[in-house]
C-alpha cells in the first residue's frame, strides 16, 4: 500500500488519525482554566510575559483569556475584526494551468467544505483567535462516512501548548521536557503573522495590548474608589453629651442603617443629619486614562477609532471612508492568511486522504476570499455602451468580474431589455412609400411555383423595398453623423468628447431618421400580413 505524503514530503502513519491526539496526554486531563488577574501588578506582568519569551507560555495565555473575557471594550473591537472575514464570499480554485484531475479536486473539496457536519464558518471563527493570542490551535478528529473520510473540529485553549527547547515550535505539553510534537494531519494550526525576532511567545495582538489594559484596570479602580468617597452624601449622627459606648454604638447601628437601607431606630434625643458635599474632587484624569487606554485598542485592533465612538469627528465623511479603507486593508490581510492556513492543514490532509493524486503542495486546489468591492453598477451603465460605441473590445466576463454579477450557465433563463419601440396603432401609422405600395401590391406566388420570375429570390418585394429606401438614409444620416464625426476629431480625450456631445447633439434634428424608420417598420408588418394570409 502506498505511503500517504503530508504537506512537506513525509510520510504519516494513518492509524493515529482515528482518535484526538489530546486524548492520550494524561498531563491535559486535569488541565482547567485558571485565572491570572487577581493581583496582577506590571511588575508581575513584566515577568509573565518574560517567562513566554523563555518558551513557558501557560501564564501569558491565561492572562490573554481573562482580558478578553474582562474588558467589554477589548471584547467588542476583537469580535469586529474576527466578525468581518466571516461575511466575505469563499471558493475553493485549482491552481494555475489546471489538469482535468486537479479542476476535479477542487470541485470535490468545495462540495465536501459546503456540506460539512461542522459549518466552515465555525472553523473560521477558531482560527481568529490567533489575531489577539498569536496562534489558534484546532484539533482535527477523522471519522469514516462511506468511503470517505471527512473531519469535525474541536478548538483548543493556548495553554495546553509551549515552545520546545530551541524555542521554535510549538509543542503539547506532556510529562517530557520539550513537548509533543503535533501529529501531521491532526491540527489546522493558524500563526498570525511572523513572530517578532523568532520568538513565538511574542506573536499576536495581546502583547501590546496588556499594557493599556493594565492601566485601564488601575484608572478605573481609582474612579470607584473616588465615587465612593464623592459620589454619596454624608450622614452625620450626633450624641448628647455625656453618652456612654452602648448608646454611641446604637447611633453608630442607626447611621449606618440610613445609609444602606434608609431605616433606623436611635434614642430620640439623638439626631442624625445628612449633609451634601460641598467640595469634590475631578474624575477628569481617570476618564482621560480610561479613554485613552480604550482608543489604543481600538487603533491596535481595527487600525482606527471612528467605528468605536458614537461621536462626530468634525471632519465631514471623508475621514470615515479613509477609516473604512483601513479596515477594509486589515480584514483582507487577515482573510489572505486565514485561507493560507486552510489550504496546507485542512485541503490537503483532506484530498491526501481521499483521493491522492496530488504533487505537492503547490499543485494543491486553494482556498480564496472574495475582497474585491463591485464597481458602481450606474457608472458602468452609463460608460460600457459607450466605450463598445468607440471600438473597444470588452469581454463580458470581465464587466461580470467587476460588477459581482455571476454569468448565466448554459441554458439557465436571462434577463432581457423591453422592446424600444412600442407597437403602432393602425390610425398612427405614417403613410409608406410609393416602393413599398408597389411591392405589396403585386401577387403573391402561389404554392409550388419554384420557376419563374415570381419565384426568383433576387426580385423579392422586401428586397426591392430595401434597395428603393436605401437611397433615402444618405441624406437623412448625413447631417447627424458628419458633425459628430468632426467633434471627434477636434477632441483629444474621451472626456472632453463626452462634455461637448451633449451641447452638439441638443443642435440637431432626427425627426427626418425617424419618419423613415417609422415607414420601413410600417412597410415590414404590412408585407408580414400579406405573407401570413
Amino acid at each position: 500500500m502506498p505511503k500517504i505524503l503530508d504537506q512537506y514530503g513525509k510520510p504519516i502513519d494513518t492509524g493515529k488519525l482515528s482518535e484526538p491526539q489530546t486524548s492520550r496526554i494524561t498531563a491535559l486531563e486535569n488541565r482547567y482554566l485558571t485565572p491570572m488577574l487577581g493581583g496582577l501588578t506590571p511588575a508581575r506582568l513584566s515577568a509573565t510575559m518574560a517567562a513566554a519569551d523563555n518558551g513557558d507560555l501557560v501564564a501569558q495565555y491565561r492572562l490573554f483569556a481573562d482580558m478578553e473575557e474582562r474588558d467589554a471594550h477589548l471584547l467588542c473591537e476583537m469580535g469586529k475584526r474576527k466578525l468581518a472575514v466571516m461575511n466575505l464570499d469563499w471558493d475553493i480554485v485549482p491552481p494555475r494551468k489546471a489538469s482535468a484531475a486537479e479542476k476535479a479536486h477542487a470541485e470535490w473539496v468545495k462540495e465536501v467544505l459546503i456540506d460539512a457536519v461542522d459549518p466552515l464558518e465555525d472553523l473560521l471563527l477558531a482560527l481568529m483567535d490567533g489575531i489577539g493570542h498569536g496562534f489558534a490551535p484546532v484539533e482535527l478528529v477523522w471519522r469514516r462516512e462511506g468511503d470517505e473520510m471527512l473531519p469535525e473540529f474541536l478548538p483548543r485553549p493556548q495553554e495546553w501548548f509551549r515552545l520546545d527547547l530551541l524555542r521554535r515550535d510549538l509543542r503539547l505539553i506532556d510529562d517530557s521536557p520539550d513537548g509533543a510534537a503535533l501529529n501531521p494531519f491532526g491540527w489546522v494550526l493558524h500563526t498570525h503573522g511572523k513572530p517578532k525576532t523568532g520568538y513565538l511567545g511574542r506573536m499576536g495582538l495581546y502583547r501590546a495590548l496588556v499594557w493599556p489594559f493594565i492601566y485601564k484596570a488601575y484608572s478605573l479602580g481609582d474612579l470607584a474608589e473616588f465615587l465612593e468617597t464623592y459620589g454619596l452624601p454624608i450622614v452625620l449622627g450626633k450624641f448628647y453629651q455625656g453618652a456612654n459606648d452602648e448608646e454611641k454604638a446604637s447611633l453608630m447601628r442607626a447611621v449606618t442603617a440610613i445609609g444602606h437601607d434608609a431605616r433606623a431606630i436611635m434614642p430620640a434625643d439623638m439626631s442624625i443629619e445628612i449633609q451634601k458635599v460641598t467640595g469634590s474632587g475631578d474624575s477628569a484624569p481617570h476618564l482621560a486614562m480610561i479613554d485613552w487606554a480604550d482608543r489604543a485598542q481600538s487603533k491596535a485592533i481595527l487600525g482606527q477609532t471612528t467605528s468605536s465612538e458614537a461621536k462626530a469627528t468634525g471632519m465631514g465623511s471623508g475621514v470615515a471612508d479613509l477609516h473604512a479603507e483601513v479596515r477594509d486593508d486589515i480584514r483582507n490581510a487577515d482573510a489572505r492568511q486565514i485561507a493560507g492556513t486552510i489550504t496546507r492543514d485542512l485541503i490537503y490532509p483532506l484530498l491526501a486522504l481521499n483521493r491522492g493524486g496530488l504533487d505537492s503542495l503547490a499543485r494543491c486546489p486553494r482556498m480564496v476570499f472574495d475582497t474585491g468591492a463591485p464597481e458602481d453598477m450606474a457608472a458602468f451603465a452609463e460608460a460600457l455602451p459607450k466605450l463598445v460605441g468607440i471600438g473597444m473590445k470588452i469581454a463580458p466576463a470581465w464587466a461580470h468580474e467587476k460588477l459581482k454579477i455571476p454569468e448565466a450557465a448554459a441554458g439557465e433563463e436571462i434577463l432581457q431589455a423591453a422592446s424600444a419601440m412600442p407597437p403602432m396603432l393602425p390610425e398612427e401609422a405614417p403613410e409608406p412609400p410609393p416602393a413599398a405600395l408597389a411591392a405589396l401590391s403585386s401577387p403573391r406566388p402561389l404554392a409550388g411555383e419554384g420557376l419563374g420570375e415570381r419565384a426568383n429570390p433576387a426580385n423579392d418585394p422586401l428586397d426591392t423595398l430595401a434597395d428603393d429606401m436605401a437611397g433615402e438614409w444618405e441624406p437623412v444620416m448625413e447631417p447627424l453623423v458628419s458633425p459628430i464625426q468632426r467633434l471627434l476629431m477636434e477632441c483629444r480625450s474621451l472626456e472632453e468628447f463626452r462634455e461637448r456631445l451633449p451641447e452638439l447633439l441638443a443642435t440637431m434634428n432626427p425627426d427626418a431618421l425617424a419618419e423613415l424608420v417609422a415607414q420601413g417598420n410600417f412597410a415590414a408588418a404590412l408585407w408580414g400580413g400579406v405573407q401570413g394570409r
